[in-house]
């Protein structure tokens, strides 16, 4: 036991000697690590606003030279140096013999970091604390007052300022020297006004209100937008075919209307038609069917120059009110009319010139006799060719008088009628007016001037009067629409010793929109046939009224009152109607 614990003993002591060197070597090797970071000041982490403080204070020690140096080369009053900068705290900078240190952070060392030199470096100066830094920039700061104030406004009109999101760096971000850069979106990203209203989505938007919000949108058919419209409905009238010897009568009355405009990028075309149904529900017996479809081209030329053709047909049953009387016949013939013009404008400064050239072809259906069989009425069928030249002056763009002579020729089918009359007849009419170009406002033409007729047959007289002729559009406000039309028309015959009428016809209407989907309608109409060879006259006034109710864009109610009645003072003529309608008009 005695030779086991000197053993131990040994051991023990060996082991505490390790230890002790172990301890020297580390102690040693610690002491140079703090050395170093005293040197380089680096005690830990170092935080942002010290950088900032850091630059800030080298500007402002930049700045403070810039303007001591301009000072003493600008001033000459005194020659004493400027005395050298004396800290509080005695050490707190180098001695002369050695590079200034700025006392930045950022500051490389000056001695080698090697703990194992002879001779090792010594050690820098011990940083002053926060309190003596500010003091002695408080005191700078005292003696160079002025000197800041000058160089901090020459900085300002100088520096741009930058957008940031932090306020706290504005006025870092305004140095110049030590400027931030910007942000690619930063010109993009402006500071939200809280008393700013809040702006919509897109979709969101309202959408540009419609002008007429119930109006056809129309069938695309190639080149041409076609807007068809359907009125179905019931019609009560006290005379249903407007005769001396009419009678009450249901009906059930279906008219189709179409208009197709072409969106050709330099010349247009439009086509107009319509057509109506009649038939007996209850009461007089009543069935026919009329309509017209009309077409119009524009064709424009080079050196102001322009064409205009117009074709159209239209089939009616003839009025009951024609002066041709049949008598017994239980209903009226079919009158068929083709026509078609071409006209040429020409603009030549302010001097407007047209040459119109027209062709009218009238056939005559045969009349259904009540004893049976037919009466044939070919003896009325005839053409009339006519040309017109226009010639008128601008006097303003809204305003241009003309002058027009019409000259023509009535040519029947057969050259004798039935009664042994030569009916063909030679034509001469002369009219002045003026056109009228307001715009929306006011819009259309009128004239008036003197119409004769000369009958190759000596025996009937020639058949002259005064024309009126018009077509006017007058808006007295958006949403109202006031027409005026009028027309001369001559009226042929194959009544024995009688030449023909001239039927004078005018017709006032007025359309309102009330809202938007509500439309009414008015008119007022006068017409006046004179009998050529006789005292005899006809007189027909009427008027109607209407209001559409559109449901929706596709599908309205429609209902119109009309009052007629002729007076004449010659025998079986005068008659009075009236009618009221009801029914439902369709548009796609």
């Amino acid at each position: 036991m005695s030779g086991a614990q000197p053993e131990k003993q040994r051991r023990r002591n060996g082991k505490a000697v390790c230890a002790l060197l172990l301890a020297t070597s580390v102690f040693a090797l610690l002491r140079p690590a703090q050395l170093y970071a005293q040197l380089t000041e680096l005690r830990g982490e170092v935080s942002e606003s010290a950088i900032l403080d850091d630059q800030q204070r080298k500007t402002r020690q930049l700045s403070i030279a810039q303007e001591r140096t301009a000072q003493a080369g600008a001033t000459t009053q005194s020659t004493a140096p400027t005395p050298a900068y004396q800290p509080a705290s005695p050490g707190a900078v180098q001695d002369d013999d050695t590079a200034p240190a700025t006392g930045s952070i950022f500051d490389p060392p000056e001695a080698t970091d090697d703990p194992f030199a002879d001779t090792p470096a010594p050690v820098p100066p011990r940083r002053p604390s926060s309190a003596t830094r500010g003091a002695a920039d408080q005191e700078e700061t005292a003696e160079t007052q002025a000197a800041q104030t000058q160089a901090a406004e020459t900085q300002a009109a100088a520096a741009t300022t930058a957008t940031t999101d932090d306020e706290d760096t504005a006025e870092t971000d305004q140095d110049p020297i030590n400027s931030r850069a910007v942000t690619i979106d930063s010109a993009d990203r402006q500071q939200l006004d809280p008393g700013a209203e809040r702006v919509e989505a897109i979709e969101g938007r309202d959408r540009r209100a419609e002008d007429d919000p119930f109006a056809a949108t129309g069938i695309k058919l190639g080149s041409f937008v076609i807007r068809p419209t359907l009125e179905q409905g019931l019609r009560a009238s006290s005379n249903a075919d407007s005769s001396s010897e009419g009678k009450p009568a249901l009906l059930s009355e279906t008219t189709l209307r179409f208009n197709a405009i072409s969106d050709w990028r330099e010349n247009s075309a439009t086509v107009d038609g319509y057509g109506t149904f009649l038939k007996t529900i209850s009461g007089d017996e009543v069935e026919e069917a009329r309509g017209r479809v009309e077409g119009t081209l524009n064709v424009d030329f080079d050196n102001d120059l322009r064409a205009i053709a117009r074709l159209g047909y239209e089939a009616a049953p003839e009025s009951a009110s024609s002066p041709v009387v049949i008598e017994g016949t239980v209903e009226q013939p079919v009158r068929q009319t083709l026509d078609g013009s071409l006209a040429v404008e020409k603009d030549a400064g302010k001097m407007r010139f047209a040459l119109t050239g027209a062709v009218e072809h009238d056939i005559y259906g045969d009349a259904k006799l009540s004893t049976g069989g037919t009466l044939s009425q070919k003896d009325r069928d005839s053409t009339l060719y006519t040309a017109t030249l226009r010639t008128g002056y601008e006097i303003s763009p809204a305003i241009t008088p003309f002058t027009e002579v019409e000259i023509g020729r009535r040519v029947y089918d057969l050259r004798v009628d039935s009664n042994g009359f030569e009916r063909s007849s030679t034509r001469l009419g002369v009219r002045a007016g003026a056109e009228l170009d307001l715009g929306e406002k006011l819009a259309g033409e009128f004239s008036a001037g003197w119409l004769r007729e000369a009958i190759d047959d000596d025996r009937l007289r020639a058949i002259s009067g005064a024309t009126v002729n018009a077509d006017l559009r007058w808006s007295p406000e958006r949403g109202t629409t006031i027409g005026l039309t009028g027309q001369t028309i001559v009226e042929g015959t194959t009544t024995a010793n009688e030449s023909g009428t001239i039927l004078y016809s005018g017709r006032l209407t007025a359309e309102r929109e009330i809202r938007a989907n509500l439309t009414s309608n008015a008119a007022l109409g006068v017409a006046w046939r004179d009998y050529i060879g006789s005292d005899g006259h006809d007189l027909t006034l009427s008027a109607e009224a209407g209001l559409t109710w559109w449901l929706n864009r596709y599908a309205g109610l429609t209902t119109r009152a009309r009052t007629e009645k002729q007076t004449s003072n010659l025998e079986g003529r005068d008659y009075t109607a009236h009618s009221i309608f009801v029914g439902v008009t369709l548009q796609p």
